[in-house]
């Protein structure tokens, strides 16, 4: 079998491998198998805890808002109703970080909650009901309109168009014969039947020559 060489994709890509291992211990940044290894491990973790840190982050924060919370005698939860309920829109990491760094301003949030805890809440079943009412309405006016638009006219075709075609005039061209792409038997053939003498001594040249005349 011929010998098979790897040519530059495959340097390219050793080489890609192995800059992505750059700085890990031993041969995994320095034999190609074991760094690739090394490499696609540390992607599956790196996706992985992309999601992790996510998750990480929220219980911090929950944990500190919680803290917080309970020092101004709320509970987490109930200080969470009070803001959506009192139409507060602040998310729970500015939140930790005012229980951290201002908590002067974290108290008069826990005042703003406890206030909303005292109003009353919309519940689902209301809200669809305010949907449906205006789509009914929503509905009716439009039928409203459909009614009110005056009836279409009726459409006035116009007359047709007859197309009168002109003669067409047939006009014969002769066909010019290459006899320089044909081979020495075709023309001899030719020459045969156009009645031209010494043929079996002429060449390709002269029985062109005989035939262009």
């Amino acid at each position: 079998m011929p010998r098979v060489k790897g040519g530059y994709t495959t340097r390219r890509r050793r080489k890609a491998v192995l800059k992505l291992a750059k700085g890990y211990v031993g041969s995994k940044h320095t034999i190609y198998r074991t760094a690739n290894e090394a490499v696609m491990r540390a992607m599956q973790y790196a996706y992985r805890d992309r999601k992790q840190k996510k998750r990480d982050f929220r219980k911090l924060w929950i944990q500190r808002i919680n803290a917080a919370a309970k020092e101004n005698g709320l509970k987490y939860s109930l200080f969470i109703c009070g803001l959506s309920r009192a139409g507060v829109e602040v998310n729970r990491k500015m939140l930790a970080d005012l229980a951290v760094n201002d908590p002067k301003a974290f108290t008069e949030f826990v005042e703003i909650a406890k206030k909303g805890l005292t109003m009353p809440s919309v519940k689902l079943t209301e809200k669809v009901v305010v949907l449906q009412t205006e789509s009914k309405a929503a509905k009716a006016a439009k039928a409203d309109v459909a009614q009110e638009a005056p009836k279409a006219t009726k459409t006035v075709k116009a007359p047709k168009t007859v197309k009168v075609e002109a003669p067409k005039t047939e006009v014969a061209v002769e066909a010019t014969v290459d006899y320089n792409k044909m081979t020495v038997a075709e023309l001899k053939v030719i020459a045969k039947e156009k009645g031209i003498t010494g043929i079996s001594a002429m060449k390709k040249a002269d029985l062109v020559a005989a035939l262009t005349k």
